[in-house]
């Protein structure tokens, strides 16, 4: 993997990572269904969409690990935050 490319990805891992601590700290602190909440989990989800679109994957910061899919919706099911249609 090119350097560049390698520090874009790195990058597009720390966001992924910052906006899914935001959600945590959103939903602990005013509940899974606040408007704060829903708005980091929509910030998530950009995220991830953009690293998917750039790198055809997204980071997963509880495995550590780079998913090839585009399974974060079930990811975050399981976690209770979706909030999607």
């Amino acid at each position: 993997m090119p350097r560049l490319h390698a520090d874009d990805r790195a990058k597009c891992q720390g966001n992924i990572e910052r906006a899914e601590a935001r959600l945590e700290n959103a939903v602990h602190k005013y509940g899974g269904n606040s408007r704060a909440a829903i708005d980091r989990w929509h910030e998530l989800n950009a995220e991830r969409e953009r690293c998917y679109t750039l790198y055809h994957g997204w980071w997963d910061p509880r495995a550590h690990v780079w998913h090839d899919g585009r399974e974060w919706e079930r990811y975050d099911q399981e976690r209770g935050w979706h909030h999607g249609p």
